[in-house]
């Protein structure tokens, strides 16, 4: 698996897309190998998209972009202005508590960076908001969506590790309110020593969020829609994808009356998109991944670790650099097809809990796309907003720095997001 590895890299730092990398390597654990039958690699893509479960990621997805095309976002983004926009650094407040709302809408933060930037940076810009403060804050939000329910993420992770993604999606719920919380506080400090003002001069009236939460129930009901239907057995978690489509179609056509059929069609072949590329990436992982089990990769690892420390902590710490720097270099759903296979039975080897390191694991990996030197988002938000690398990773330092104590602090103590599991579905 070495060569393997090393052919991957090659194969990312010369530019070839990161689908066909993953294939083009794989390839070559048969060639060392020709004891195996080259037929097996050309079955492998097909097998690994035989798995039910993962009919929820092009489902999921398309259900996002048809949240997205409902109006939604706009109303959402009302309410958030609606709830702290009266706070210090209000513009920035409203980016946290968008990002925490649309977790439960879009589960991308590639697409919430992305969106906040050519909705929210020409606002922040123009109340006096430096781009690089504005790329970061934006940024760093987006890591919300990674883990509030349904974080595409999360849906690889307990499919490929063969984890509850109800308990997950519970667990996840938690740890995304706990980033939102992080993020404000962080916000609100950076905000009053910088001097970033208010968005709203006073307090927005009782009367005026009631009636926009009336106007947002439908999305922000979303994620607890889906945690009921699994928790209680009405869909399993590919069912319930096929009922996120149907909700988003019902809420276009009837509520909202945003969607039409033309824009329908637009939105379908957006999702066609994003579905073709994710999907290739599963099934070349097949390939990829076969050799693991033979080479018995995790039990090398494993030993590797231990032959340096055997403190649960000290192994969990030296998997989160790994996670981070493999996400350095990777897109996350990439480095979560790829590990998880490996890290997943070490860590339950430490005596780590599978739901609590799918977490970890998209937290930490979902950072790297905001750090150099192949972070999607840090160039999409860049972009968007016209700030330099320098701004931006100048003004990420305390963002970052937050973010790493969250994924500390979970790690010392567990308990803060498996006991919503554990109430849901029991010990």
């Amino acid at each position: 698996m070495i060569i393997v590895m090393i052919t991957f890299l090659i194969l990312l730092v010369v530019g070839v897309p990161v689908g066909f990398s993953i294939a083009i390597s794989g390839f070559t654990y048969f060639f060392q190998h020709p004891e195996l039958p080259i037929t097996t690699a050309v079955q492998l893509p097909i097998s690994q998209t035989q798995n039910i479960t993962l009919l929820a990621v092009p489902l999921f997805v398309f259900a996002g972009s048809l949240m997205n095309a409902s109006g939604i976002t706009d109303r959402l983004i009302e309410l958030s202005m609606l709830l702290c926009g009266h706070m210090k650094g209000g513009m920035a407040q409203v980016s946290v508590v968008l990002s925490a709302l649309m977790g439960g809408i879009s589960g991308s933060s590639n697409a919430d960076a992305a969106m906040e930037s050519r909705i929210l940076g020409p606002e922040m810009e123009r109340q006096g908001y430096p781009k690089g403060y504005t790329g970061a804050v934006i940024g760093y939000t987006s890591l919300i969506t990674c883990t509030i329910p349904p974080g595409v993420g999360m849906i690889l992770y307990g499919t490929t590790g063969e984890v509850s993604i109800g308990r997950l999606f519970a667990a996840g719920m938690v740890a995304g309110l706990l980033m939102t919380v992080i993020l404000m506080a962080t916000v609100g400090v950076t905000s009053r020593l910088r001097g970033f003002k208010p968005a709203r001069e006073s307090k927005a009236d009782f009367h005026d969020i009631i009636h926009s939460l009336k106007d947002t129930i439908w999305a922000l009901i979303f994620p607890i829609l889906l945690l009921v239907g699994i928790r209680f057995g009405l869909f399993t978690p590919s069912e319930v994808g096929s009922f996120a489509c149907v909700y988003a179609l019902i809420v276009g056509f009837f509520i909202y009356k945003k969607l039409n059929f033309k824009r329908l069609i637009e939105t379908l072949k957006e999702a066609v998109v994003d579905v073709g590329a994710i999907m290739f990436m599963i099934s070349m992982s097949g390939i990829f991944g076969y050799g693991i089990p033979f080479d018995k990769v995790p039990q090398k690892i494993t030993a590797f670790i231990t032959g340096i420390t055997t403190q649960p902590l000290v192994v969990m710490a030296i998997i989160i650099v790994v996670l981070l720097l493999f996400g350095m270099f990777m897109e996350g759903s990439v480095v979560i097809l790829l590990l998880t296979p490996i890290l997943l039975p070490m860590v339950k080897s430490f005596g780590f809990d599978p739901v609590f390191f799918g977490i970890i694991v998209s937290t930490v990996v979902t950072t790297g796309i905001l750090t150099p030197p192949v972070g999607v988002a840090m160039y999409t938000v860049c972009s968007v907003l016209g700030c330099t690398m320098p701004e931006f990773l100048k003004e990420s330092i305390p963002f970052l720095i937050v973010i790493i104590a969250e994924v500390v602090l979970l790690c010392l103590c567990p308990e803060i997001i498996l006991w919503a599991p554990r109430l849901m579905y029991g010990g």
